[in-house]
Protein backbone atom coordinates (compact mmCIF):
# COMPACT_ATOMS: atom_id res chain seq x y z
CA UNK A 1 0.00 0.00 0.00
CA UNK A 2 1.21 3.62 -0.18
CA UNK A 3 -0.20 6.82 0.76
CA UNK A 4 0.35 10.69 -0.70
CA UNK A 5 -0.66 14.05 0.04
CA UNK A 6 0.39 17.91 -1.13
CA UNK A 7 0.93 20.18 1.11
CA UNK A 8 2.10 24.23 1.34
CA UNK A 9 0.94 26.93 2.89
CA UNK A 10 0.44 30.78 1.01
CA UNK A 11 3.83 32.32 0.22
CA UNK A 12 5.74 28.87 -0.28
CA UNK A 13 5.82 26.28 -2.83
CA UNK A 14 3.91 23.28 -2.71
CA UNK A 15 5.46 19.79 -1.86
CA UNK A 16 4.03 16.46 -1.83
CA UNK A 17 4.67 13.47 0.06
CA UNK A 18 4.19 10.24 -0.84
CA UNK A 19 5.07 6.27 -1.04
CA UNK A 20 6.62 5.72 -4.78
CA UNK A 21 6.42 2.23 -5.75
CA UNK A 22 6.92 2.66 -9.54
CA UNK A 23 4.01 1.17 -10.69
CA UNK A 24 1.04 2.75 -12.51
CA UNK A 25 -0.99 3.24 -9.78
CA UNK A 26 1.56 5.09 -8.22
CA UNK A 27 2.20 7.68 -11.07
CA UNK A 28 -1.84 7.85 -11.04
CA UNK A 29 -1.33 9.02 -7.71
CA UNK A 30 1.56 11.27 -8.28
CA UNK A 31 -0.14 13.16 -11.63
CA UNK A 32 -3.35 13.61 -8.76
CA UNK A 33 -0.78 15.13 -6.41
CA UNK A 34 0.39 17.46 -8.72
CA UNK A 35 -3.05 18.24 -9.65
CA UNK A 36 -3.42 19.74 -5.84
CA UNK A 37 -0.19 20.90 -5.39
CA UNK A 38 -0.20 23.22 -9.06
CA UNK A 39 -3.93 23.93 -8.51
CA UNK A 40 -2.65 25.98 -4.74
CA UNK A 41 0.11 27.65 -6.29
CA UNK A 42 -1.69 28.63 -9.50
CA UNK A 43 -4.29 30.09 -6.37
CA UNK A 44 -0.77 31.58 -4.33
CA UNK A 45 0.77 33.19 -7.33
CA UNK A 46 -2.61 34.89 -8.26
CA UNK A 47 -5.24 35.78 -5.52
CA UNK A 48 -4.61 37.60 -2.46
CA UNK A 49 -4.17 35.64 0.87
CA UNK A 50 -7.82 36.32 1.84
CA UNK A 51 -8.65 34.34 -1.28
CA UNK A 52 -5.90 31.26 -0.65
CA UNK A 53 -8.10 28.38 0.32
CA UNK A 54 -10.40 27.33 -2.71
CA UNK A 55 -13.14 24.70 -2.21
CA UNK A 56 -13.44 20.68 -1.72
CA UNK A 57 -14.91 20.77 -5.07
CA UNK A 58 -12.79 22.34 -6.85
CA UNK A 59 -9.98 20.77 -5.31
CA UNK A 60 -10.94 16.99 -6.66
CA UNK A 61 -11.36 18.91 -10.14
CA UNK A 62 -8.02 19.97 -10.17
CA UNK A 63 -6.34 16.39 -9.15
CA UNK A 64 -9.13 14.10 -11.16
CA UNK A 65 -8.24 16.37 -14.44
CA UNK A 66 -4.83 15.86 -14.32
CA UNK A 67 -5.14 12.05 -14.16
CA UNK A 68 -7.99 12.32 -16.40
CA UNK A 69 -5.16 13.84 -18.83
CA UNK A 70 -2.89 11.17 -18.28
CA UNK A 71 -4.99 8.77 -18.79
CA UNK A 72 -5.86 9.49 -22.65
CA UNK A 73 -1.47 9.96 -22.96
CA UNK A 74 -1.05 6.82 -21.86
CA UNK A 75 -4.17 5.03 -23.88
CA UNK A 76 -2.63 7.49 -27.10
CA UNK A 77 1.05 6.85 -26.68
CA UNK A 78 0.98 2.85 -27.07
CA UNK A 79 -1.47 0.72 -28.14
CA UNK A 80 -0.26 -3.02 -27.31
CA UNK A 81 -3.10 -4.74 -25.52
CA UNK A 82 -1.16 -5.44 -22.10
CA UNK A 83 -0.53 -1.65 -22.05
CA UNK A 84 -3.99 -0.54 -22.77
CA UNK A 85 -5.75 -3.14 -20.58
CA UNK A 86 -3.29 -1.78 -17.53
CA UNK A 87 -4.13 1.54 -18.51
CA UNK A 88 -7.88 1.11 -19.26
CA UNK A 89 -7.99 -0.87 -15.61
CA UNK A 90 -6.48 1.91 -13.07
CA UNK A 91 -8.65 4.68 -14.95
CA UNK A 92 -11.87 2.38 -14.15
CA UNK A 93 -10.94 1.66 -10.91
CA UNK A 94 -10.35 5.26 -9.72
CA UNK A 95 -13.82 5.98 -11.94
CA UNK A 96 -15.54 2.92 -9.59
CA UNK A 97 -14.13 4.44 -6.57
CA UNK A 98 -15.32 7.95 -7.43
CA UNK A 99 -18.57 7.41 -9.13
CA UNK A 100 -20.02 4.55 -7.30
CA UNK A 101 -18.16 4.42 -3.59
CA UNK A 102 -17.86 7.64 -2.91
CA UNK A 103 -21.22 8.44 -3.38
CA UNK A 104 -22.55 5.27 -1.75
CA UNK A 105 -20.45 6.52 1.24
CA UNK A 106 -22.59 10.14 0.92
CA UNK A 107 -25.56 8.81 0.90
CA UNK A 108 -24.27 7.01 4.48
CA UNK A 109 -23.48 10.07 5.68
CA UNK A 110 -26.29 11.73 5.01
CA UNK A 111 -28.63 9.32 6.82
CA UNK A 112 -26.30 8.85 10.01
CA UNK A 113 -26.50 12.37 10.34
CA UNK A 114 -30.39 12.39 10.05
CA UNK A 115 -30.54 9.80 12.28
CA UNK A 116 -28.70 11.30 15.29
CA UNK A 117 -30.31 14.86 13.91
CA UNK A 118 -33.79 12.88 15.32
CA UNK A 119 -32.58 11.60 18.44
CA UNK A 120 -30.90 8.06 17.18
CA UNK A 121 -27.63 6.25 18.02
CA UNK A 122 -25.15 5.73 15.76
CA UNK A 123 -24.28 1.69 16.74
CA UNK A 124 -21.59 -0.69 14.44
CA UNK A 125 -24.31 -2.86 14.05
CA UNK A 126 -26.60 -0.10 12.30
CA UNK A 127 -23.79 1.80 10.49
CA UNK A 128 -22.57 -1.59 8.80
CA UNK A 129 -26.10 -2.55 7.93
CA UNK A 130 -27.31 0.70 6.38
CA UNK A 131 -24.25 0.77 4.21
CA UNK A 132 -24.10 -2.79 3.42
CA UNK A 133 -28.15 -1.93 2.19
CA UNK A 134 -26.37 1.87 0.16
CA UNK A 135 -24.11 -0.61 -1.51
CA UNK A 136 -26.39 -3.11 -3.00
CA UNK A 137 -28.57 -0.24 -4.11
CA UNK A 138 -25.52 1.19 -5.65
CA UNK A 139 -23.91 -1.50 -7.25
CA UNK A 140 -27.58 -4.13 -8.39
CA UNK A 141 -28.05 -7.32 -8.08
CA UNK A 142 -25.61 -8.41 -11.05
CA UNK A 143 -22.70 -7.75 -8.63
CA UNK A 144 -21.54 -10.65 -5.85
CA UNK A 145 -21.25 -8.57 -2.01
CA UNK A 146 -19.13 -9.91 0.98
CA UNK A 147 -21.70 -8.32 3.05
CA UNK A 148 -19.23 -8.27 5.90
CA UNK A 149 -16.16 -7.43 4.56
CA UNK A 150 -18.78 -4.10 2.49
CA UNK A 151 -20.73 -2.94 5.70
CA UNK A 152 -17.99 -2.21 7.56
CA UNK A 153 -16.94 -0.11 5.26
CA UNK A 154 -17.50 3.03 7.09
CA UNK A 155 -14.51 2.25 9.48
CA UNK A 156 -11.76 2.66 7.07
CA UNK A 157 -12.70 6.05 5.12
CA UNK A 158 -11.52 8.71 7.49
CA UNK A 159 -12.91 10.87 4.70
CA UNK A 160 -16.08 10.54 6.54
CA UNK A 161 -14.95 12.84 9.52
CA UNK A 162 -14.84 15.92 7.64
CA UNK A 163 -18.37 16.59 7.36
CA UNK A 164 -19.75 16.25 4.29
CA UNK A 165 -16.59 15.54 2.34
CA UNK A 166 -16.81 12.52 0.40
CA UNK A 167 -19.97 13.94 -2.38
CA UNK A 168 -17.49 16.27 -3.74
CA UNK A 169 -14.95 12.96 -5.19
CA UNK A 170 -17.86 12.24 -7.20
CA UNK A 171 -18.34 16.11 -8.52
CA UNK A 172 -14.93 16.72 -8.77
CA UNK A 173 -13.95 13.80 -11.10
CA UNK A 174 -17.27 14.60 -13.46
CA UNK A 175 -16.00 18.02 -13.47
CA UNK A 176 -12.66 16.92 -14.56
CA UNK A 177 -13.51 14.70 -17.13
CA UNK A 178 -15.93 17.32 -18.71
CA UNK A 179 -12.68 19.62 -18.41
CA UNK A 180 -10.28 17.34 -19.51
CA UNK A 181 -12.81 16.52 -22.60
CA UNK A 182 -13.06 19.91 -23.71
CA UNK A 183 -9.41 20.53 -23.29
CA UNK A 184 -8.64 17.31 -26.09
CA UNK A 185 -11.55 18.62 -28.05
CA UNK A 186 -10.40 22.12 -28.30
CA UNK A 187 -6.64 22.70 -27.78
CA UNK A 188 -5.85 25.89 -26.02
CA UNK A 189 -9.09 28.16 -26.04
CA UNK A 190 -10.34 25.04 -23.24
CA UNK A 191 -6.72 24.94 -21.62
CA UNK A 192 -7.03 28.71 -20.43
CA UNK A 193 -10.24 28.32 -19.20
CA UNK A 194 -9.00 25.91 -16.97
CA UNK A 195 -5.96 27.28 -15.81
CA UNK A 196 -8.12 30.51 -15.21
CA UNK A 197 -10.59 28.10 -12.94
CA UNK A 198 -7.43 26.99 -11.13
CA UNK A 199 -5.60 30.90 -10.91
CA UNK A 200 -9.27 31.96 -9.34
CA UNK A 201 -9.16 30.10 -5.53
CA UNK A 202 -11.45 31.19 -3.19
CA UNK A 203 -12.42 34.44 -5.09
CA UNK A 204 -15.22 32.67 -6.96
CA UNK A 205 -17.87 29.94 -5.80
CA UNK A 206 -16.49 26.11 -7.12
CA UNK A 207 -19.82 26.22 -9.40
CA UNK A 208 -19.40 29.73 -10.80
CA UNK A 209 -15.79 28.99 -11.17
CA UNK A 210 -16.69 25.74 -13.27
CA UNK A 211 -19.17 27.58 -15.15
CA UNK A 212 -16.82 30.37 -16.09
CA UNK A 213 -14.80 26.97 -17.99
CA UNK A 214 -17.92 26.06 -19.37
CA UNK A 215 -18.30 23.05 -17.17
CA UNK A 216 -22.29 23.34 -16.15
CA UNK A 217 -22.54 21.66 -12.77
CA UNK A 218 -26.34 22.54 -12.18
CA UNK A 219 -27.36 20.41 -15.18
CA UNK A 220 -26.50 16.99 -15.63
CA UNK A 221 -24.80 17.07 -18.83
CA UNK A 222 -21.13 16.68 -17.03
CA UNK A 223 -22.42 13.58 -14.63
CA UNK A 224 -23.45 11.83 -17.87
CA UNK A 225 -20.22 12.48 -19.73
CA UNK A 226 -17.97 11.07 -17.13
CA UNK A 227 -20.26 7.80 -17.12
CA UNK A 228 -20.66 8.05 -20.96
CA UNK A 229 -16.44 7.93 -20.89
CA UNK A 230 -16.29 5.17 -18.63
CA UNK A 231 -18.83 3.17 -20.84
CA UNK A 232 -16.03 3.99 -23.53
CA UNK A 233 -13.40 2.66 -21.47
CA UNK A 234 -16.12 -1.07 -20.87
CA UNK A 235 -16.57 -1.00 -24.82
CA UNK A 236 -12.53 -1.12 -25.76
CA UNK A 237 -11.44 -3.18 -22.85
CA UNK A 238 -14.64 -5.99 -24.12
CA UNK A 239 -12.91 -5.57 -27.63
CA UNK A 240 -9.42 -6.55 -26.25
CA UNK A 241 -10.84 -9.20 -23.34
CA UNK A 242 -13.21 -10.83 -25.25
Amino acid sequence: GGGAFSSGRYGTEPFISMTYQDTLTSVSTLTLEIGHSMHSWLTWQSQPIVYQNYGMSAAETASNFNQALMGAHMLAERDDREWTIAVIEERMANNMRYLFTMPILARFELAAHERVEAGGALSADWMSKTLLGFYRDGYGDEVEIDAPRVGITWARFPHLFMNYYVFQYGVGISAAAALADNLLREGAPARERYLGFLRAGGSVDPIEGLRQARVDLSTPEPFERAFAIMDGYIDRLEALVP
